[in-house]
């Protein structure tokens, strides 16, 4: 045995026994209907399962109880005292468990709002005047399971059962700590005042039966028993027969199953049973909380995921990563609950990509379907995408995560017809923090001014959207049309052996990293992870392609660029999926009875239909290179005029709304005259983007110091860019500082890039490239705006 393992039994030798006795003397009092240290620390505990208790024993007999729970109960903006013992363990302890699990502590106004918004809907909704607190009762027919013989436990005999149950059954099924189920037992005991000889009997008869939790990890389920026992103790409540919390150690995304058996102990098999039970035949009419987020999910359970491909019906995705994430089967999961009981409300905060992801647009149809009414207060928050507020003020999240947040309420009232999609009402909230927690707390359901959503099909968004130029949008080609073969960048997943600044000594190519950054890439099949070879094989020739994004939530679209060799899946940054590279050109694969003459023969890669329109409305032919001919045009023309419809900033703006959700779509030209002006512009950019152009050779900035030229400290002032405390790039326009492609600012981020590098002669000289094509690019487009495109 390990000394870490004789450490952990030593431990738990001397501290098992003491820790509900000692610890929590004078302020725990051991209940019989709870059974707190039989359950998690009892005599009867398996050898095996121990050490998960450990932490816990070290939290108690460390812990000063009294000053813990000094002012618990008393409303605050954010903190309840367990939940903030339990999180600060936790953090230090494994704080890659609380990142990977999602363990987020959830501000008490958000809380108090979703559950004061679900006892408003079901006494508006439901004609249940006392919402949450109703004590009314509904038959229903379980299923019993009982063992065929006492030594025969694969063989279990199905039979059922009537019985009477609460109508308004609650479920957290990630209950944490049990923050949101102690926000319903304090929301109920305020209807108490002045009744509280009755509240006893209440709680043991009307309330308890009714709150049902899931949790996964131990030592929050365990935080859970002791907030809720405490909590009722606190109001009065005085315990007159044996009765446990409903609150289960088990994972809420696998299916019920009919008998444990003997796991690890008595205690947790008959804890998976009671839990199987309530996934199985509790008639859930609420369910309430804040689902756990993590986009790799390790919750596969066959159960969950055939649950969760309703929502990938019918969609034509590459991938489906985004509807894998927890909070997504989360969601599912409740949806399902409320729709196997006919009527219920399912209220969580929850990661927000699925109000208006792409790949979520069947989630939500699906979820339309399902329910009457839809409620999202969008709280935004999102550092990934750099969110503000409309003023331009800063904008935060509620909680210290990157990722922005909403709170949703999905209503079923079984009135809808079953062909019929529900309503969406929507709320922006934005600002600080603090502003968010007040707005929540002095509003409730009624009094917010919602916004009722017209969306439509396909997409059918939970967000506002102007789609009021759909028409005429719609009447262009679309990118990925004309561009039939396409494909997301490489992914190495090893940038740091496989991507250098230097070549690599075999399989060595070029490599547009980041704009205006081309590195080496040792494009060995076996070591990239993400190769895409079925088509970056086509730039591996003389090629240009096209980087576009699917999507690109920004109110400043700017991601275009365009590539003559194999490109990184990060070429351009956006919150929402990864750039896509169309090449101009397919060669054939090779062969070894080919020469290189027929190796090198190539065919655009342009949607033959769509070429067909272009010429015949302005009259000339296409060839499938480049000719002097006035009366043809080619496959470098038309990409040369998209890449100038892509830079006009009255195209940027007007379709905006667009451009966040699919590829980009393209005016069909004009007239002759206005597509080869565009033609013109658009080759100019590309010809400066490429660095092939000699505008690029004429330095409009200055390095004038002498020095090491290590990037150590990068700053801009009056017009200067310091790479260190005393070297610096001069007169750069801040236009050129501050400009956008692929979501990168290319004059900051190519620095970044370099920290702690020497710059060679070649990098300060390619930096002032960089410089000249920005500036050049930003008057180019302004030329473009000119023009009359459509």
């Amino acid at each position: 045995m390990s000394k870490t393992a004789t450490s952990r039994r030593g431990k738990w030798q001397n501290l098992r026994l003491d820790v509900g006795k000692k610890a929590l003397k004078g302020h725990y009092k051991e209940k019989k209907y709870l059974n707190f240290n039989r359950y998690i620390a009892g005599p009867d505990i398996d050898e095996r399962i121990k050490w998960i208790v450990d932490s816990l024993a070290d939290i108690f007999r460390a812990t000063d109880v009294a000053t813990l729970l000094k002012d618990f109960g008393k409303a605050t903006q954010t903190e309840d005292p367990i939940i903030h013992f339990y999180e600060t363990f936790l953090s230090e302890y494994d704080p890659k468990l609380r990142k990977a699990r999602g363990v987020w502590y959830t501000p008490a106004p958000v809380v108090n709002f979703i559950v004061r918004a679900v006892d408003d809907i079901l006494k508006t909704e439901f004609n249940l005047k006392d919402g949450l607190s109703d004590t009314s009762k509904v038959r229903i027919k379980l299923k019993n399971f009982t063992k065929a013989t006492p030594d025969q436990r694969s063989k279990v005999k199905e039979t059922e059962i009537e019985q009477e149950v609460h109508k308004v059954q609650i479920l957290d099924p990630a209950t944490g700590t049990g923050t949101f189920l102690a926000e319903v037992v304090k929301h109920i005991h305020k209807k108490f005042k002045g009744q509280e000889g009755i509240w006893s009997n209440y709680v043991e008869n009307q309330l308890v039966p009714r709150l049902n939790g899931f949790e996964l990890l131990m030592a929050s389920y365990a935080m859970a028993h002791l907030k809720l026992d405490l909590l009722l103790t606190e109001t009065g409540y005085r315990p007159k027969k044996e009765q446990r919390f409903k609150i289960y150690l088990t994972n809420s995304l696998e299916e019920s199953h009919p008998d444990t058996g003997t796991l690890f102990a008595n205690w947790l098999s008959a804890e998976a049973n009671e839990a199987n039970q309530v996934k199985r035949d509790t008639p859930v009419m609420c369910v309430i909380g804040n689902p756990p987020y993590a986009s790799s999910s390790t919750n596969k359970s066959d159960w969950i995921e055939s649950l969760t491909a309703d929502y990938k019906k019918e969609l034509k995705e590459r991938s489906f990563n985004s509807l894998s994430d927890d909070y997504v089967k989360f969601i599912r999961f409740g949806q399902y609950f409320i729709d196997k009981n006919g009527t219920g409300v399912l209220a969580y905060i929850s990661n927000n990509s699925f109000i208006d992801g792409l790949t979520h647009r069947q989630m939500r149809k699906h979820l339309l379907e399902s329910f009457d009414k839809i409620y999202i207060i969008d709280l935004h928050g999102n550092a990934k995408k750099k969110e503000i507020c409309p003023d331009g003020s800063p904008d935060q999240n509620v909680f210290d995560i990157m990722q922005g947040v909403s709170i949703n309420i999905f209503v079923k009232t079984g009135k809808k017809k079953k062909d019929a999609l529900g309503q969406v009402f929507h709320f922006d909230l934005f600002g600080k923090r603090d502003f968010k927690y007040s707005t929540l707390l002095e509003n409730n359901l009624s009094s917010i001014k919602w916004s009722n959503l017209d969306y439509r099909s396909p997409d059918y968004y939970f967000v506002p959207k102007n789609f009021s130029l759909s028409n005429e949008y719609e009447l262009s080609f679309k990118l990925g049309d004309l561009f039939q073969i396409n494909v997301t960048g490489i992914k190495t997943h090893d940038d740091d052996n496989l991507i250098s600044f230097s070549e690599f000594s075999e399989n060595n190519y070029k490599y547009d990293y980041r704009p205006f950054d081309c590195r080496f890439i040792n494009y060995d099949l076996k070591k990239v992870v993400r190769p895409r070879y079925s088509v970056m094989r086509h730039m591996l020739h003389d090629n240009i392609s096209l980087i576009i994004p699917r999507q690109a939530v920004t109110d400043n679209w700017n991601h275009v660029q365009v590539s003559k060799y194999l490109s990184d899946n990060r070429i351009h940054y956006s919150n929402k999926g990864i750039p896509i590279a169309c090449p101009l050109y397919l060669y054939p694969e090779i062969k070894d009875q080919q020469t290189i003459e027929q190796a090198e023969i190539r065919r655009p890669n342009l949607n033959p239909e769509i070429l067909k329109l272009i010429g015949e409305k302005l009259v000339l032919n296409f060839t499938t290179e480049k000719e002097t001919t006035k009366n043809s045009f080619a496959p470098i023309d038309i990409l040369d005029y998209i890449y100038a419809i892509l830079h006009s900033p009255k195209y940027r703006e007007k379709y905006k709304e667009f451009l966040k959700i699919d590829f980009p779509r393209i005016p069909y030209p004009k007239n002759l005259s206005t597509f080869w002006q565009l033609v013109k512009l658009g080759g100019e950019i590309r010809q400066i983007h490429l660095l092939e152009s000699s505008i690029v050779e004429k330095y409009i900035t200055k390095y004038p110091i002498d020095g090491n030229n290590v990037v150590s400290k990068i700053k801009y002032e009056n017009n200067k860019v310091y790479i260190n405390d005393t070297q610096y790039f001069d007169k750069v326009p801040q236009i050129a500082w501050e400009f956008f492609i692929g979501g990168y600012q290319p004059a900051q981020k190519w620095l970044k890039d370099r920290k702690d590098r020497e710059l060679s002669f070649a990098d300060i000289l390619h930096y002032q490239k960089i410089i000249v094509a920005l500036s050049e690019t930003d008057r180019i487009m302004k030329k473009i705006d000119e023009i009359e495109i459509e």
